[in-house]
């Protein structure tokens, strides 16, 4: 019997091995494909690092720098771009767990692959070139650091897989998470829908949807400005882009210079995945980007059959797409294979739960063009060309604010706005069975609000309505857009700012710009008005620790400096205010949110006013730097981890700075500034953190945007070369 037992024992001993083996290995096998379209072309890049080890890449042919600019990015933070790779496969999962799966969740319910099938190999042969010889890049690096993989099977890769990613990633720089989330999470959708959304059995990660983007998915913020030569009080023509981007991850932006015998030379900066850049400047014309807030989302209520299979359009009944995905979720040693159904309409994306089926429809839904858009952006020479392809519609969002060589400077809210028709309630559940609510294109380009050479001579925005933009005489009135298109008409405090600053008389000098985009103040007006006013209310004891803490805010400068007693609990205070309106949610409790600041401050610091710099700190590997600026300043520290020590580490706020220069009779010349350095994954790198300290001290660095510049400055030059069945990497 004791025999027998054991025999028992150790069979169910080696059935719990067999079963953690699978668990812990079925995931690659699963992903393994036989389908990769791998490039047989050969590049050969030239990688020029400056002193602050930014990659200037060259190459005979725009492939060559593209194949170039994977290798560089991947030396320097191959950990992201595995990633970002492994979201443009449905694997996150597979890496991050629970909240890597949330966005394969999305990955699948938005079709992300299907719409790279659909529309990759339309796209014209020169940018499939592009995307081919970055993906070659990226399979190159894979292959020579096996070491530094951290998921087997991710590579090799092809360019229609770089290009889901960009079908995934778009559609959440306009907010479509603010659609998705509640209907996922069986949440309040719209006020007039009902008490709540209930949802169906969803994985426990997707209620959760956090995403790798923004913060919670949300606005992720940015500054832009341009000066006119006849404002600027020198003549010169100038362009600032100050993004508000994470300073690490999916969407942290890689600091390079581009030039190729083809005609391609651009100085800006991209996210990990592209092979090109999004924003800076070549040598004629230059723009950066702002996200901006249209409706550009409807959703549909669906009529289903009694089998919930079918839905109704008009007098038809069409059958329910449906597919089953198996999601994997990383446990520790372990990855959970979780199925789950997706659905689709007409209308797009279809997300079932106790009240129905609403399908999902959005500006730019299944259009790829962006991936070439941006590729002849970089390209384009004159103010006419660069508008020609914005035209095309093919970004789905964002602002633009551009200038150039020749004086010009422009704003256009560049967004793919459905083009929809009156007499239905956009900002509601629309009629899922009425073909005539159903839009297919977007708006024109001319019906866009946008500026080109105002009469003031400056532009700027800070993430607010189209309709202050210029200064006084200048703006655009509201009345010029119909309301069915969904501009935005908030405004944030850095708005406020920057129009009240650039509208004083008098030229608009660079010391002066500089100014305007480090301000750390705030105006009393909307949400922080809000804040004061009801700090002011409170019924409190003057004597009271309360009571002395809301004696320092009524007493508060506005102006986040580092100066006064009041900016640390200012700082605390001020955060979730800010966050609350950007998210349309309730403001937070006023007397909750200072009891809590007032402990923090207690707790980890022993007073309610120690300086800010001690509280909010820049901090990467054993770099630890005080930090100004708050949440919506023009000098952004936007959101931050509250860390063991009770201080601020930012993650996310002024990003990659950039002040671009057309001087008259002379090339261009710009300067940048990241927080970190160029190597934000390795923490051996000399260039982990060699930028850090000019950021905090609001210094600039120059960018060698021509090559004789970037050979004198040069650390280091080397070769890289890929010929199909041998790869080389030789120093210069």
């Amino acid at each position: 019997m004791t025999k027998l037992l054991g025999r028992i024992g150790l069979v169910l001993l080696l059935l719990v091995l067999v079963a953690f083996v699978g668990l812990a290995t079925w995931e690659p096998f699963f992903a393994k494909r036989g389908d990769v379209a791998q490039s047989n072309d050969s590049y050969t890049a030239e990688i020029i690092r400056d002193e602050f080890g930014v990659p200037h890449i060259y190459g005979e042919r725009d492939a060559d720098v593209a194949y170039g600019v994977a290798i560089a990015h991947s030396e320097d933070d191959f950990f992201t771009l595995q990633d970002v790779i492994a979201m443009a496969r449905g694997r996150y999962g597979a890496i991050a767990g629970p909240d890597g799966a949330a966005v394969d969740y999305v990955y699948h319910l938005l079709d992300a692959r299907g719409t790279a099938e659909r529309n990759y190999p339309d796209l014209p042969e020169d940018t499939r070139a592009l995307f081919e010889a970055y993906a070659t890049g990226l399979n190159d690096y894979a292959e020579a650091h096996p070491q530094e993989i951290k998921l087997a099977n991710l590579f090799p890769v092809d360019g229609m897989d770089v290009a889901a990613g960009f079908a995934l990633r778009q559609p959440f720089f306009f907010g479509l998470n603010n659609t998705i989330e509640p209907l996922v999470a069986g949440e309040d959708l719209w006020p007039e829908f009902g008490p709540s959304i209930g949802a169906e059995e969803i994985p426990a990660q997707a209620r959760a949807y956090p995403l790798p983007w923004g913060e919670d998915g949300a606005l992720a913020g940015s500054n832009a400005f341009a000066i006119a030569p006849e404002k600027s009080g020198d003549g010169v023509t100038r362009l600032v882009s100050n993004s508000h981007q994470p300073w690490r991850g999916g969407v942290a932006w890689y600091e390079l210079v581009v030039q190729s015998g083809e005609g391609w030379h651009y100085a800006g900066a991209n996210f990990p995945g592209s092979p090109f850049p999004f924003l800076g400047h070549n040598e004629h014309l230059g723009w950066t980007n702002t996200v901006n807030r249209p409706d550009m989302t409807d959703v549909y209520k669906l009529v289903l059959d009694d089998s919930g299979r079918k839905y109704r359009m008009g007098d038809r009944w069409l059958d329910l797409e449906e597919e089953t995905v198996t999601l994997p979720v990383r446990f520790g040693p372990v990855v959970l294979p979780v199925r789950r159904t997706v659905y689709r309409s007409v209308h797009g994306p279809v997300i079932k739960n106790d009240r129905g089926a609403f399908a999902i429809r959005y500006g730019g839904i299944d259009n790829l063009g962006q991936l070439d858009a941006y590729y002849r952006l970089n390209k384009a020479e004159t103010l006419e060309e660069w508008q020609a392809i914005l035209a095309r519609m093919d970004i789905p969002s964002t602002n633009f604010i551009y200038a150039d060589e020749g004086g010009n400077i422009a704003y256009v809210y560049n967004a793919a706005l459905p083009d929809r028709a009156k007499g239905y309630d956009w900002r509601g559940v629309l009629p899922g069975n009425d073909p005539k609510a159903l839009w297919n294109a977007p708006v024109s380009y001319e019906a866009l609000p946008k500026y080109i050479n105002p009469a003031s001579g400056w532009l700027y925005n800070a993430n607010n309505t189209p309709f202050t933009a210029a200064g006084e005489g200048s703006d655009l009135a509201p009345d010029t857009v119909p309301p069915e298109l969904g501009v935005e008409l908030k405004q944030t405090n850095r708005s406020r700012r920057a129009w009240k600053l650039m509208s004083e008389d008098g030229p608009i000098t660079l010391d002066r710009l500089k100014q305007i985009k480090y301000d750390t103040a705030y105006e009393r007006e909307g949400y922080v008005a809000d804040l004061w006013d009801a700090l002011e209310r409170l019924e409190l004891d003057p004597d009271s620790e309360l009571g002395r803490a809301r004696a320092l805010l009524v007493d508060w400068d506005f102006t986040a400096d580092n100066v006064g007693p009041g900016d640390a609990l200012a700082l605390l205070m001020i955060k979730e205010f800010m966050s609350a309106e950007y998210q349309n949610k309730p403001l937070p409790d006023v007397r909750e949110q200072l009891e809590w600041s007032v402990d923090h401050l207690n707790t980890y610091f022993g007073r309610i006013d120690p300086p800010m710099g001690d509280l909010l700190r820049l901090r990467q590997g054993d770099v630890d730097l005080p930090l100004d600026g708050g949440s919506d300043t023009l000098r952004a520290s936007t959101t931050w981890e509250v860390e063991e020590d009770g201080r601020l580490s930012v993650k996310h706020g002024d990003s990659f700075i950039q002040f671009v220069e057309w001087a008259p009779g002379k090339r261009v010349r710009s300067q940048s500034i990241q927080p970190f350095g160029a190597a934000t994954t390795r923490p051996t790198s000399p260039h982990y953190v060699d930028q850090a300290t000019l950021f905090i001290q609001h210094r600039l660095k120059p960018v060698n945007f021509w090559r004789e510049d970037a050979i004198a400055n040069a650390a280091s030059r080397k070769t890289v070369t890929n010929r199909p069945g041998s790869r080389s990497v030789k120093p210069h």
